[in-house]
């Protein structure tokens, strides 16, 4: 070993005890984090199997950085640091961090809350401060989402403790509202046997909660009506979309009438007649003497 130090020119400057513990606190370093790893990913799967992919994560995480920090602690004491002065200040450091990010702070109680409570979890679509997407994480400080247009959201614990949360698919079923208008001459007898007829060949209609038939009262052009209509929660765009086709279709082949708004302008009879002026394109008289 002095020989290799003579020979690289570190003789006097690094002696062969001290890079016997360098090369030692390095082995330690990378098996341990080999190590490490290994055992994070089997307790993510052994959690994974009992619970769910959060607490499976969670787990992961914890074993990981739990491991890596006495890996840490082992690898500065092989290299001669005292664990107990650098414990005390971490210690001190820590406590002036705190002070200086109660935002972090305040989002790493509110995660804790989060995973206590769990809302919703990894995999739910969820609607926060007007987003909506896949929940990817739920980490100690934020949620990650990935919206329906694959963007990249990440939203603050404090935030979500804070705000209304929609989970859109915490429950096995969704219930489908479909705004329907017709027109006034329509007998909506008629047009409730049309609609309970659809949603009778509507493969992913479900016969239990059965269809329901509302009506919403007198609109400015239209008979104004809800027809609610329940499926799971797998089929729900393919219910959104097809029962809406198919009510077109019915409605079209039954001669029923989904009417357009309209306006009718009155002048009211004390008025006369509405003055209307032509002009020729040669620049004629005006008609009914009119001023041009």
């Amino acid at each position: 070993m002095n020989g290799l130090l003579s020979d690289l020119g570190l003789d006097g400057l690094v002696t062969a005890e001290q890079l016997t513990n360098v090369l030692r606190a390095l082995l330690i370093l990378a098996v341990g984090l080999l190590l490490a790893r290994v055992a994070g990913v089997a307790a993510g799967r052994a959690v994974g199997t009992r619970l769910g992919k959060q607490e499976s994560m969670l787990a992961k995480r914890f074993v990981f950085y739990g491991l890596t920090m006495l890996l840490g602690a082992a690898t500065l004491r092989q290299l001669g640091f005292e664990i107990g002065v650098l414990l005390g200040a971490a210690g001190i450091l820590t406590v002036a961090v705190g002070f200086a990010s109660q935002t972090s702070a305040s989002n790493l109680i509110s995660g804790l809350f989060l995973i206590a409570e769990r809302p919703f979890v990894v995999g739910d679509y969820i609607t926060v401060e007007g987003v909506t997407g896949e929940v990817l994480t739920i980490d100690l400080l934020s949620v990650k989402l990935r919206t329906f247009d694959n963007l990249y959201v990440r939203v603050p614990n404090e935030t979500i403790i804070k705000s209304r949360i929609t989970n859109l698919t915490h429950f096995p079923l969704r219930r489908v509202d479909v705004k329907i208008g017709v027109a006034y001459k329509e007998d909506l007898n008629q047009v409730q046997d049309v609609l309970k007829r659809v949603a009778e060949a509507n493969p992913f209609c479900l016969d239990e909660p059965e269809p329901v038939f509302i009506f919403k009262g007198y609109g400015d052009s239209s008979l104004d009506m809800q027809y609610s209509v329940w499926g799971m929660r797998v089929n729900y765009l393919t219910l959104l979309n097809s029962i809406h086709l198919e009510i077109k279709a019915a409605f079209d082949a039954e001669g029923i009438e989904i009417p357009f708004p309209h306006r009718t302008l009155y002048a009211g009879s004390a008025t006369g007649p509405l003055p209307v002026r032509v002009v020729d394109g040669g620049g004629g008289a005006p008609e009914n003497g009119s001023p041009p």
